[in-house]
C-alpha cells in the first residue's frame, strides 16, 4: 500500500490518501484526517502519521474501503473529482456546498455505510428536502449522489446504483427569463449613470454576457482598433473564494464579439477613469489587467452586481 499527504479544500488539517487495491489490481483511494493542522509547519509530523496509517491498514486495505460510511465515500469522491481535474474548482465548490449543507448532515445522522444505502433511504431524503427546496434543486442533489454511486458500482462496493431504482422529482421546465422593455432599459441606464456598475450593466444589456464573463474581461482581450472583444476569462466567487479562470462555463461562450460605438465610448471612459485612479495612488493601485475594477484596481466582486439591485432598508 502507498499513500501521500494532501491539503483538502476548506479543511484545517492534513489528510492522508491511502492507495488501496482490490483483487483485480484496481486502485481505490481512502482519505483520512490526520488531525495534524496545516498551519505551523507540521508537514513532517503529517508524513510521520502517514507512515503509521500505512502500517495500520496494510493488512486490511480493502476492508477500509468497503466499510466506508456513505458520506465519507461521497466526500472522497468529490475530492478525487476535483484533484484529477474531472471538474473545475468552481464546479467543485458548488457541489461541496450542496454536500456540506444538505447531503452530509442528513446521511451522517443515519450512519449508513455505502453498501447499506437503499432506494428507500434516498426517497425519504427527497421527501424531506422537497419541503424547503425546489424540485430542480433536489434533482441536482440526486444527480451528484447518483454519479458518486456509479463510482461505487464500478469499484464493486455495491451491486447496483440505488439512485437509479427510485422515482425522481419531476423537473420544472424553465420558461425563460423576461426581457426588459425599452422603457425599462432606459430607466435602468439612467439610474446607473455615474455608478461603478454603469458599464457592467450596459454590457449585460447589449451582449447578454454572464456576470462571470463580464467581470473576467481583460484589456488584452479587447482590440479597440479592430473593434473586437474576446470572451476567454471568467471571475466567479463561491463560498467566499474568488476564482479566476481561463475557462468559460460552456464552449459556446468562447468567441469574438463586435464592439459597437456605445460600448467603445463606455470602454474609453472606463480606461480614462483607471488612468486617473493610477495617478492618484501609484503605490497602492492593483493592476491585474481587468476592465471592471474599483478605484484601487481591485476586482469588483460578483456579489456587488446582485446587492446593488436589492431594495435599501427603509426605502
Amino acid at each position: 500500500m502507498t499513500g501521500s499527504i494532501q491539503i483538502k479544500s476548506g479543511r484545517a488539517n492534513y489528510y492522508a490518501i491511502l492507495n488501496a487495491y482490490d483483487s483485480n489490481g484496481k486502485r481505490k483511494l481512502k482519505w483520512i484526517d490526520t488531525g495534524i493542522p496545516v498551519k505551523g509547519n507540521n508537514k513532517r509530523k503529517a508524513n510521520a502519521k502517514l507512515k503509521e496509517l500505512l502500517v495500520e491498514y496494510s493488512d486490511n486495505h480493502i476492508d477500509i474501503i468497503k466499510d466506508d460510511y456513505f458520506t465519507d465515500f461521497m466526500e472522497q469522491w468529490l475530492e478525487t473529482r476535483v484533484n484529477t481535474k474531472a471538474i473545475a474548482l468552481t464546479t467543485y465548490d458548488g457541489y461541496k456546498m450542496i454536500f456540506d449543507t444538505h447531503i452530509a448532515p442528513y446521511f451522517r445522522a443515519l450512519k449508513l455505510k455505502v453498501k447499506a444505502l437503499t432506494p428507500a433511504h434516498l426517497e425519504k431524503y427527497v421527501n424531506v428536502k422537497m419541503k424547503d427546496l425546489s424540485p430542480n434543486s433536489v434533482i441536482k442533489h440526486l444527480h451528484n449522489i447518483s454519479k458518486c454511486l456509479d463510482t461505487a458500482v464500478r469499484q464493486n462496493l455495491i451491486a447496483y446504483n440505488p439512485a437509479k431504482r427510485m422515482d425522481w422529482p419531476q423537473k420544472v421546465r424553465f420558461t425563460g427569463a423576461k426581457c426588459l422593455t425599452p422603457l425599462q432599459i432606459e430607466q435602468l441606464l439612467t439610474a446607473a449613470k455615474g455608478d461603478v456598475l454603469e458599464a457592467i450593466i450596459l454590457f449585460g444589456i447589449l451582449y447578454g454576457f454572464r456576470r462571470s464573463e463580464i467581470l473576467g474581461l481583460k484589456w488584452d482581450a479587447i482590440d479597440m482598433d479592430s473593434n473586437i472583444l474576446t470572451i476567454r476569462h471568467t471571475v466567479t466567487r463561491v463560498n467566499k473564494v474568488l476564482h479566476k479562470s481561463d475557462r468559460t462555463k460552456t464552449k459556446s461562450s468562447y468567441g469574438n464579439m463586435p464592439i459597437p460605438i456605445i460600448i467603445k465610448r463606455s470602454l474609453e471612459s472606463v480606461m480614462q477613469t483607471q488612468k486617473q485612479d493610477k495617478l492618484m495612488q501609484p503605490n497602492d493601485y492593483v493592476d491585474e489587467g481587468y476592465v471592471f475594477t474599483r478605484a484601487d484596481g481591485q476586482l469588483i466582486l460578483p456579489k456587488l452586481c446582485i446587492q446593488a439591485f436589492h431594495p435599501t432598508p427603509g426605502a
